[in-house]
């Protein structure tokens, strides 16, 4: 898969195949390892970004990132082409000090494999992204620091109704319902799953989640669009 190939429906869905210039990736195996300075840094760019004196909210919000990050590369090729690349940790290099698209590339990028059916294809997406890449991915983080696992299970529904959000419009102006049905087929397979089912609903497009992820907290921050809330919280909530 070249870096075309799925990223019509935005940069989020765009994966480098070759290194970034300058860049300073590292396998995201490294970090699910436990080399944990790249995420620490990431967090800190996140808060001083924000201006947010509160690690926790910095954190969510790098999470959510990188989370939309990781289900668009895998859902974008899929919905587009029914064809999944091989996103294993050891092959998806991460740098956090890139923005999006740079911030990941793919080593070694073999020909998309066909999973088939979309309940074939949705699985093989659980077993990357959620099970390879999201779980490891959260360890991380509250090995980095205080933040809830619900909180960051509430980023990955979000994160993967985001994406399917994209595709969906993004279909539609292309008109390729083609591409739209499939994202959607994909994304109930994968709230099918006890980590993901409660994090909110519906599990589509229309999706509201069931925690916050905490942007209301920044200075300058409000309610997403999915949010729990219907208006803005007193400083004391939390997530």
């Amino acid at each position: 898969m070249d870096r075309t190939e799925a990223s019509g429906p935005g940069g989020f869905f765009a994966l480098r195949t070759t290194p970034v210039p300058g860049g300073s990736h590292l396998p995201l195996a490294r970090l699910y390892a436990g080399h944990l300075a790249p995420l620490t840094a990431r967090v800190d760019t996140v808060a001083g970004r924000l201006r947010t004196p509160e690690r926790r909210v910095a954190a969510s919000l790098a999470h959510l990132a990188l989370a939309a990050r990781l289900w668009s590369v895998a859902l974008g090729p899929a919905a587009l082409t029914g064809r999944l690349p091989d996103l294993s940790p050891d092959r998806l290099l991460w740098d956090p000090a890139h923005s999006v698209p740079d911030d990941l590339w793919l080593s070694d990028a073999e020909p998309a494999e066909n999973s088939g059916t979309p309940e074939g294809t949705a699985r093989r997406i659980r077993e990357i992204v959620q099970a390879g890449h999201l779980a490891p991915l959260a360890e991380a983080l509250r090995a980095e620091g205080t933040i809830s696992a619900r909180l960051l299970w509430g980023n990955a529904g979000s994160a993967l109704a985001g994406a399917v959000r994209e595709l969906v419009a993004w279909a539609r102006t292309q008109g390729r319902p083609d591409v739209a049905a499939r994202a959607r087929a994909l994304a109930a397979e994968l709230f099918d799953h006890p980590d993901l089912s409660s994090t909110g609903t519906p599990h589509g497009p229309a999706f509201r989640r069931r925690s916050c992820c905490l942007y209301y907290r920044c200075p300058d921050g409000g309610l997403c669009g999915d949010c729990v809330f219907d208006r803005r919280p007193a400083r004391a909530g939390s997530g």
